[in-house]
């Protein structure tokens, strides 16, 4: 798969302050990815550098074979919708849509006006007088029908309810399937992401701490139950990312991921094998490595 996005040595710092550590990474054409990771961690610096918003102080960064930062050519390639989006303060919602489409060269006006009515948006109404609900709504419309090949989505959905969160998945994966491009989600509702995500990006304290296929990253974590000595002995020389223990019991979480032969005597030792989603592996993982002293990509 062509690799739309390569990024060698990459760093940033304000100051004193490293915001991204020696990053390198690729990402692929058509593909979802999530970058995953808390507050703070860098992945807002990452897209905003992907997009030319920022230079990077050391490394290299390209965007479809070359440098994003102002460049037309790259830039009209990919839609970025911010959390914290700002428009004019004269903007209604039609002025929105109106400019997207000069913007935008895949831009899809019909879908766009369909999407505006499914989450039920004020065309008349200025931006700024919208609930914070609606303003997410409206820059989902606008991710959505750009069509750009690179589509950035940062936290997308504050202020959205379940409902309307849902109806953004099902409409982001429809769409995915009928017009392929590549998506970048980051979000901290990583369980509500975790089925759409082809491709896991997870930053911690500036650094890559994993950059897998989201099924690999499904099959790797799990979580043994039972007796202290009988799980300690299992799983010694695995890598226990996080251990609970209670009386003579223990739960440990293992990301080494267990082989059928492994599980076989696991359940002939009397363990229980729990799988471990997405969300509480990422938790689990980043807090390990931070108790270890830091991470390295």
């Amino acid at each position: 798969m062509e690799d739309i996005v390569e990024i060698r040595g990459l760093e940033k710092s304000y100051r004193d302050v490293s915001v991204l550590k020696h990053i390198n990474c690729a990402i692929g054409a058509n593909k979802i990815y999530g970058f995953l990771g808390r507050n703070g961690a860098g992945k807002t610096t990452l897209m905003k550098m992907l997009c030319g918003q920022l230079l990077p102080t050391q490394g290299e960064l390209k965007v479809f074979g070359e440098k994003p930062y102002e460049n037309r050519r790259v830039l009209s390639q990919i839609c970025f919708i911010k959390e914290s989006q700002k428009y004019p303060d004269v903007f209604k919602v039609k002025d929105v849509l109106d400019i997207s489409e000069s913007i935008f060269p895949n831009w899809d006006k019909e879908y766009a006006y369909s999407l505006i009515e499914e989450f039920q948006l004020p065309l008349k109404r200025r931006v700024k007088a919208l609930s914070r609900g609606m303003t997410s709504s409206v820059g989902i419309v606008i991710g959505l029908a750009s069509r750009a090949p690179l589509t950035i989505f940062d936290e997308p959905y504050l202020g959205l309810d379940a409902v309307a969160r849902s109806v953004f998945y099902d409409r982001l994966i429809e769409d995915y399937s009928e017009y392929p491009r590549t998506i970048v989600l980051s979000t901290h509702l990583i369980d509500e992401v975790s089925k759409i995500l082809e491709h896991v990006i997870l930053i911690e304290q500036g650094e890559i701490l994993w950059d897998e296929d989201a099924e690999k990253l499904r099959g790797k974590a799990f979580k043994i139950i039972g007796d202290k000595a009988v799980v300690e002995a299992f799983a010694s020389g695995k890598e226990v990312i996080d251990r609970e223990t209670l009386g003579g019991m223990a739960s440990l979480t293992i990301s080494d991921g267990l082989s059928k032969e492994e599980r076989q005597k696991a359940e002939t030792v009397g363990i229980q094998i729990e799988p471990l989603s997405l969300q509480q592996f990422v938790v689990q993982l980043t807090q390990y490595k931070r108790n270890k002293g830091g991470v390295s990509s």
